[in-house]
């Protein structure tokens, strides 16, 4: 079952070397991030499954070891999801971001594993595998990696959407309080407008969080870039 879950921001940018002289505008995104995943390992999980948005080549799970990369962005910095033998696949920056994290915290608490979402997934196929997830075994734990809404300023990525700031206030607040039902009730189709990749993965937490009876705590939330940025720890 789900003891404790850890939302987080999934941008290269969080990175310092991809992010250069912009370092230290995620700074405190980055202490948040450790915050929370400093839950996580207090949980003491048997297993660590770490969940993020992927296009369709990238979908699927990924075996303790994965690497991946952040030479698209111009670095070459690499990053390895635990301790492993590498696997045939490289892990989608949402994933590699979420390696980079457990890397910089030294994860060693429990194994750990990787589950690429489709953004288009829809929502009951999200709850299904958060349930799967969750019986994996006694003690589960997520590291949830997604995004809100990418339209909240004239230079987002997605331009001025002016329902951005609506969703994304109505997503902090579920992930903020733990809230299953709210979280479930993300409507898809507008999540895809706004380009906001986090409402699939944030879906699969649900699921896995049904029954699991965890509280939550917004640890940050803020729109740099024009993009929602939260981090959560559930426990």
């Amino acid at each position: 079952m789900l003891v404790a879950a850890a939302v987080c921001p999934a941008p290269p940018m969080l990175v310092p070397e991809v992010a250069a002289g912009a370092a230290a505008e995620l700074g405190a995104a980055r202490t948040a991030c450790s915050d929370a995943l400093a839950v996580l390992a207090a949980s003491r999980p048997d297993l660590l499954v770490v969940v993020g948005a992927a296009d369709p080549e990238h979908r699927g799970s990924y075996p303790q070891g994965a690497r991946g990369t952040f030479h698209g962005f111009g670095v070459g910095a690499d990053v390895q999801l635990g301790q492993g033998e590498e696997g045939p696949r490289l892990l989608p920056p949402s994933l590699a971001v979420g390696a980079w994290l457990l890397g910089r915290a030294g994860w060693g608490a429990a194994p750990v594993e990787g589950l690429g979402v489709e953004d288009a997934l829809e929502t009951a196929r999200c709850l299904d595998a958060g349930r799967e997830l969750a019986a994996r075994d006694d003690r589960v734990a997520l590291l949830v990696m997604g995004d809100g809404s990418a339209c909240r300023t004239l230079k987002a990525p997605g331009y001025l959407d002016e329902r951005a700031a609506a969703f994304d206030a109505a997503a902090g607040r579920a992930l903020g309080a733990a809230d299953v039902p709210a979280l479930t009730a993300l409507d898809a189709g507008l999540a895809s407008e706004l380009q906001a990749a986090g409402r699939a993965p944030w879906q699969v937490l649900a699921g896995a969080a049904e029954g699991a009876g965890l509280a939550g705590r917004l640890l940050f939330e803020d729109a740099p870039y024009g993009v929602g940025y939260f981090v959560a720890a559930w426990s």
